[in-house]
């Protein structure tokens, strides 16, 4: 298979999966396509390698987690697949939610991460892009990353700042002003502006500017905040 594959000729596909009713919808939607070959069938890892091993193919659609004797570890079984057969476009579908298994996937150098949550058309997303030798992750994947990275960077925050400091910045940042917000949690004026202060310079924030968008990126605004405040 060359690096991208010409979609005018013949795209040969494996398709591998432990549940037959996904295996047979999967199936249904990629006979759809145009120029697609499904050259072989999978329900295990060692189903996955022997028919790779049986028939020449450009493409791989496989479920993370399969039953097999390959490797009892889905990213090595992965990885050996990936080590094995380079040239084949390797698409991922899979339930997991965990990111750091996501992150570990997508670090293997697979071309294309959709979970089964998304809509089962965008397959045909997913496809084309990993046979462009293009990554693509699906939507709820992207969602759960971004989740995370937004999950690590409040950690990192609260790591920083102390529990008074880190609730003056997160109530000024959803529009607050220092005398209400010193008149909620029942401190002077001074010390509240004295421990926004002392936030913005363990943060290394030089206006309200920079925090307001330092809070939007790192989680600090509450979920129902209208969008035109962030």
């Amino acid at each position: 298979m060359n690096e991208s594959v010409d979609v005018s000729t013949p795209v040969r596909a494996i398709i591998a999966d432990d549940h037959p009713l996904v295996l047979l919808a999967v199936e249904n939607l990629m006979t759809g396509f145009a120029n697609m070959h499904i050259v072989g069938r999978a329900s295990d890892s060692t189903e996955l390698f022997a028919e790779a091993d049986r028939v020449e193919c450009d493409l791989a659609v496989v479920d993370l987690y399969m039953p097999g004797s390959v490797d009892a570890d889905a990213i090595g079984m992965l990885r050996q697949f990936r080590k094995r057969y380079p040239k084949v476009a390797l698409v991922v579908l899979t339930m997991e939610t965990s990111p750091e298994a996501l992150e570990r996937l997508i670090s293997l150098g697979v071309d294309a991460v959709m979970s089964k949550r998304d809509r089962i058309d965008l397959i045909h997303v997913a496809i084309v892009t990993a046979l462009a030798r293009e990554r693509y992750v699906g939507p709820a994947v992207r969602a759960v990353l971004a989740d995370a990275t937004v999950a690590r960077r409040l950690e990192f925050v609260r790591e920083l700042l102390s529990p008074r400091e880190l609730e003056v910045l997160k109530q000024y940042a959803s529009g607050i002003g220092v005398t209400e917000i010193a008149s909620r949690l029942g401190r002077s004026v001074k010390t509240i502006s004295a421990q926004k202060c002392k936030a913005m310079r363990k943060l290394a924030l030089h206006s309200d500017s920079e925090l307001f968008k330092f809070a939007a990126e790192y989680g600090l605004l509450p979920d129902d905040m209208p969008k035109h405040r962030r």
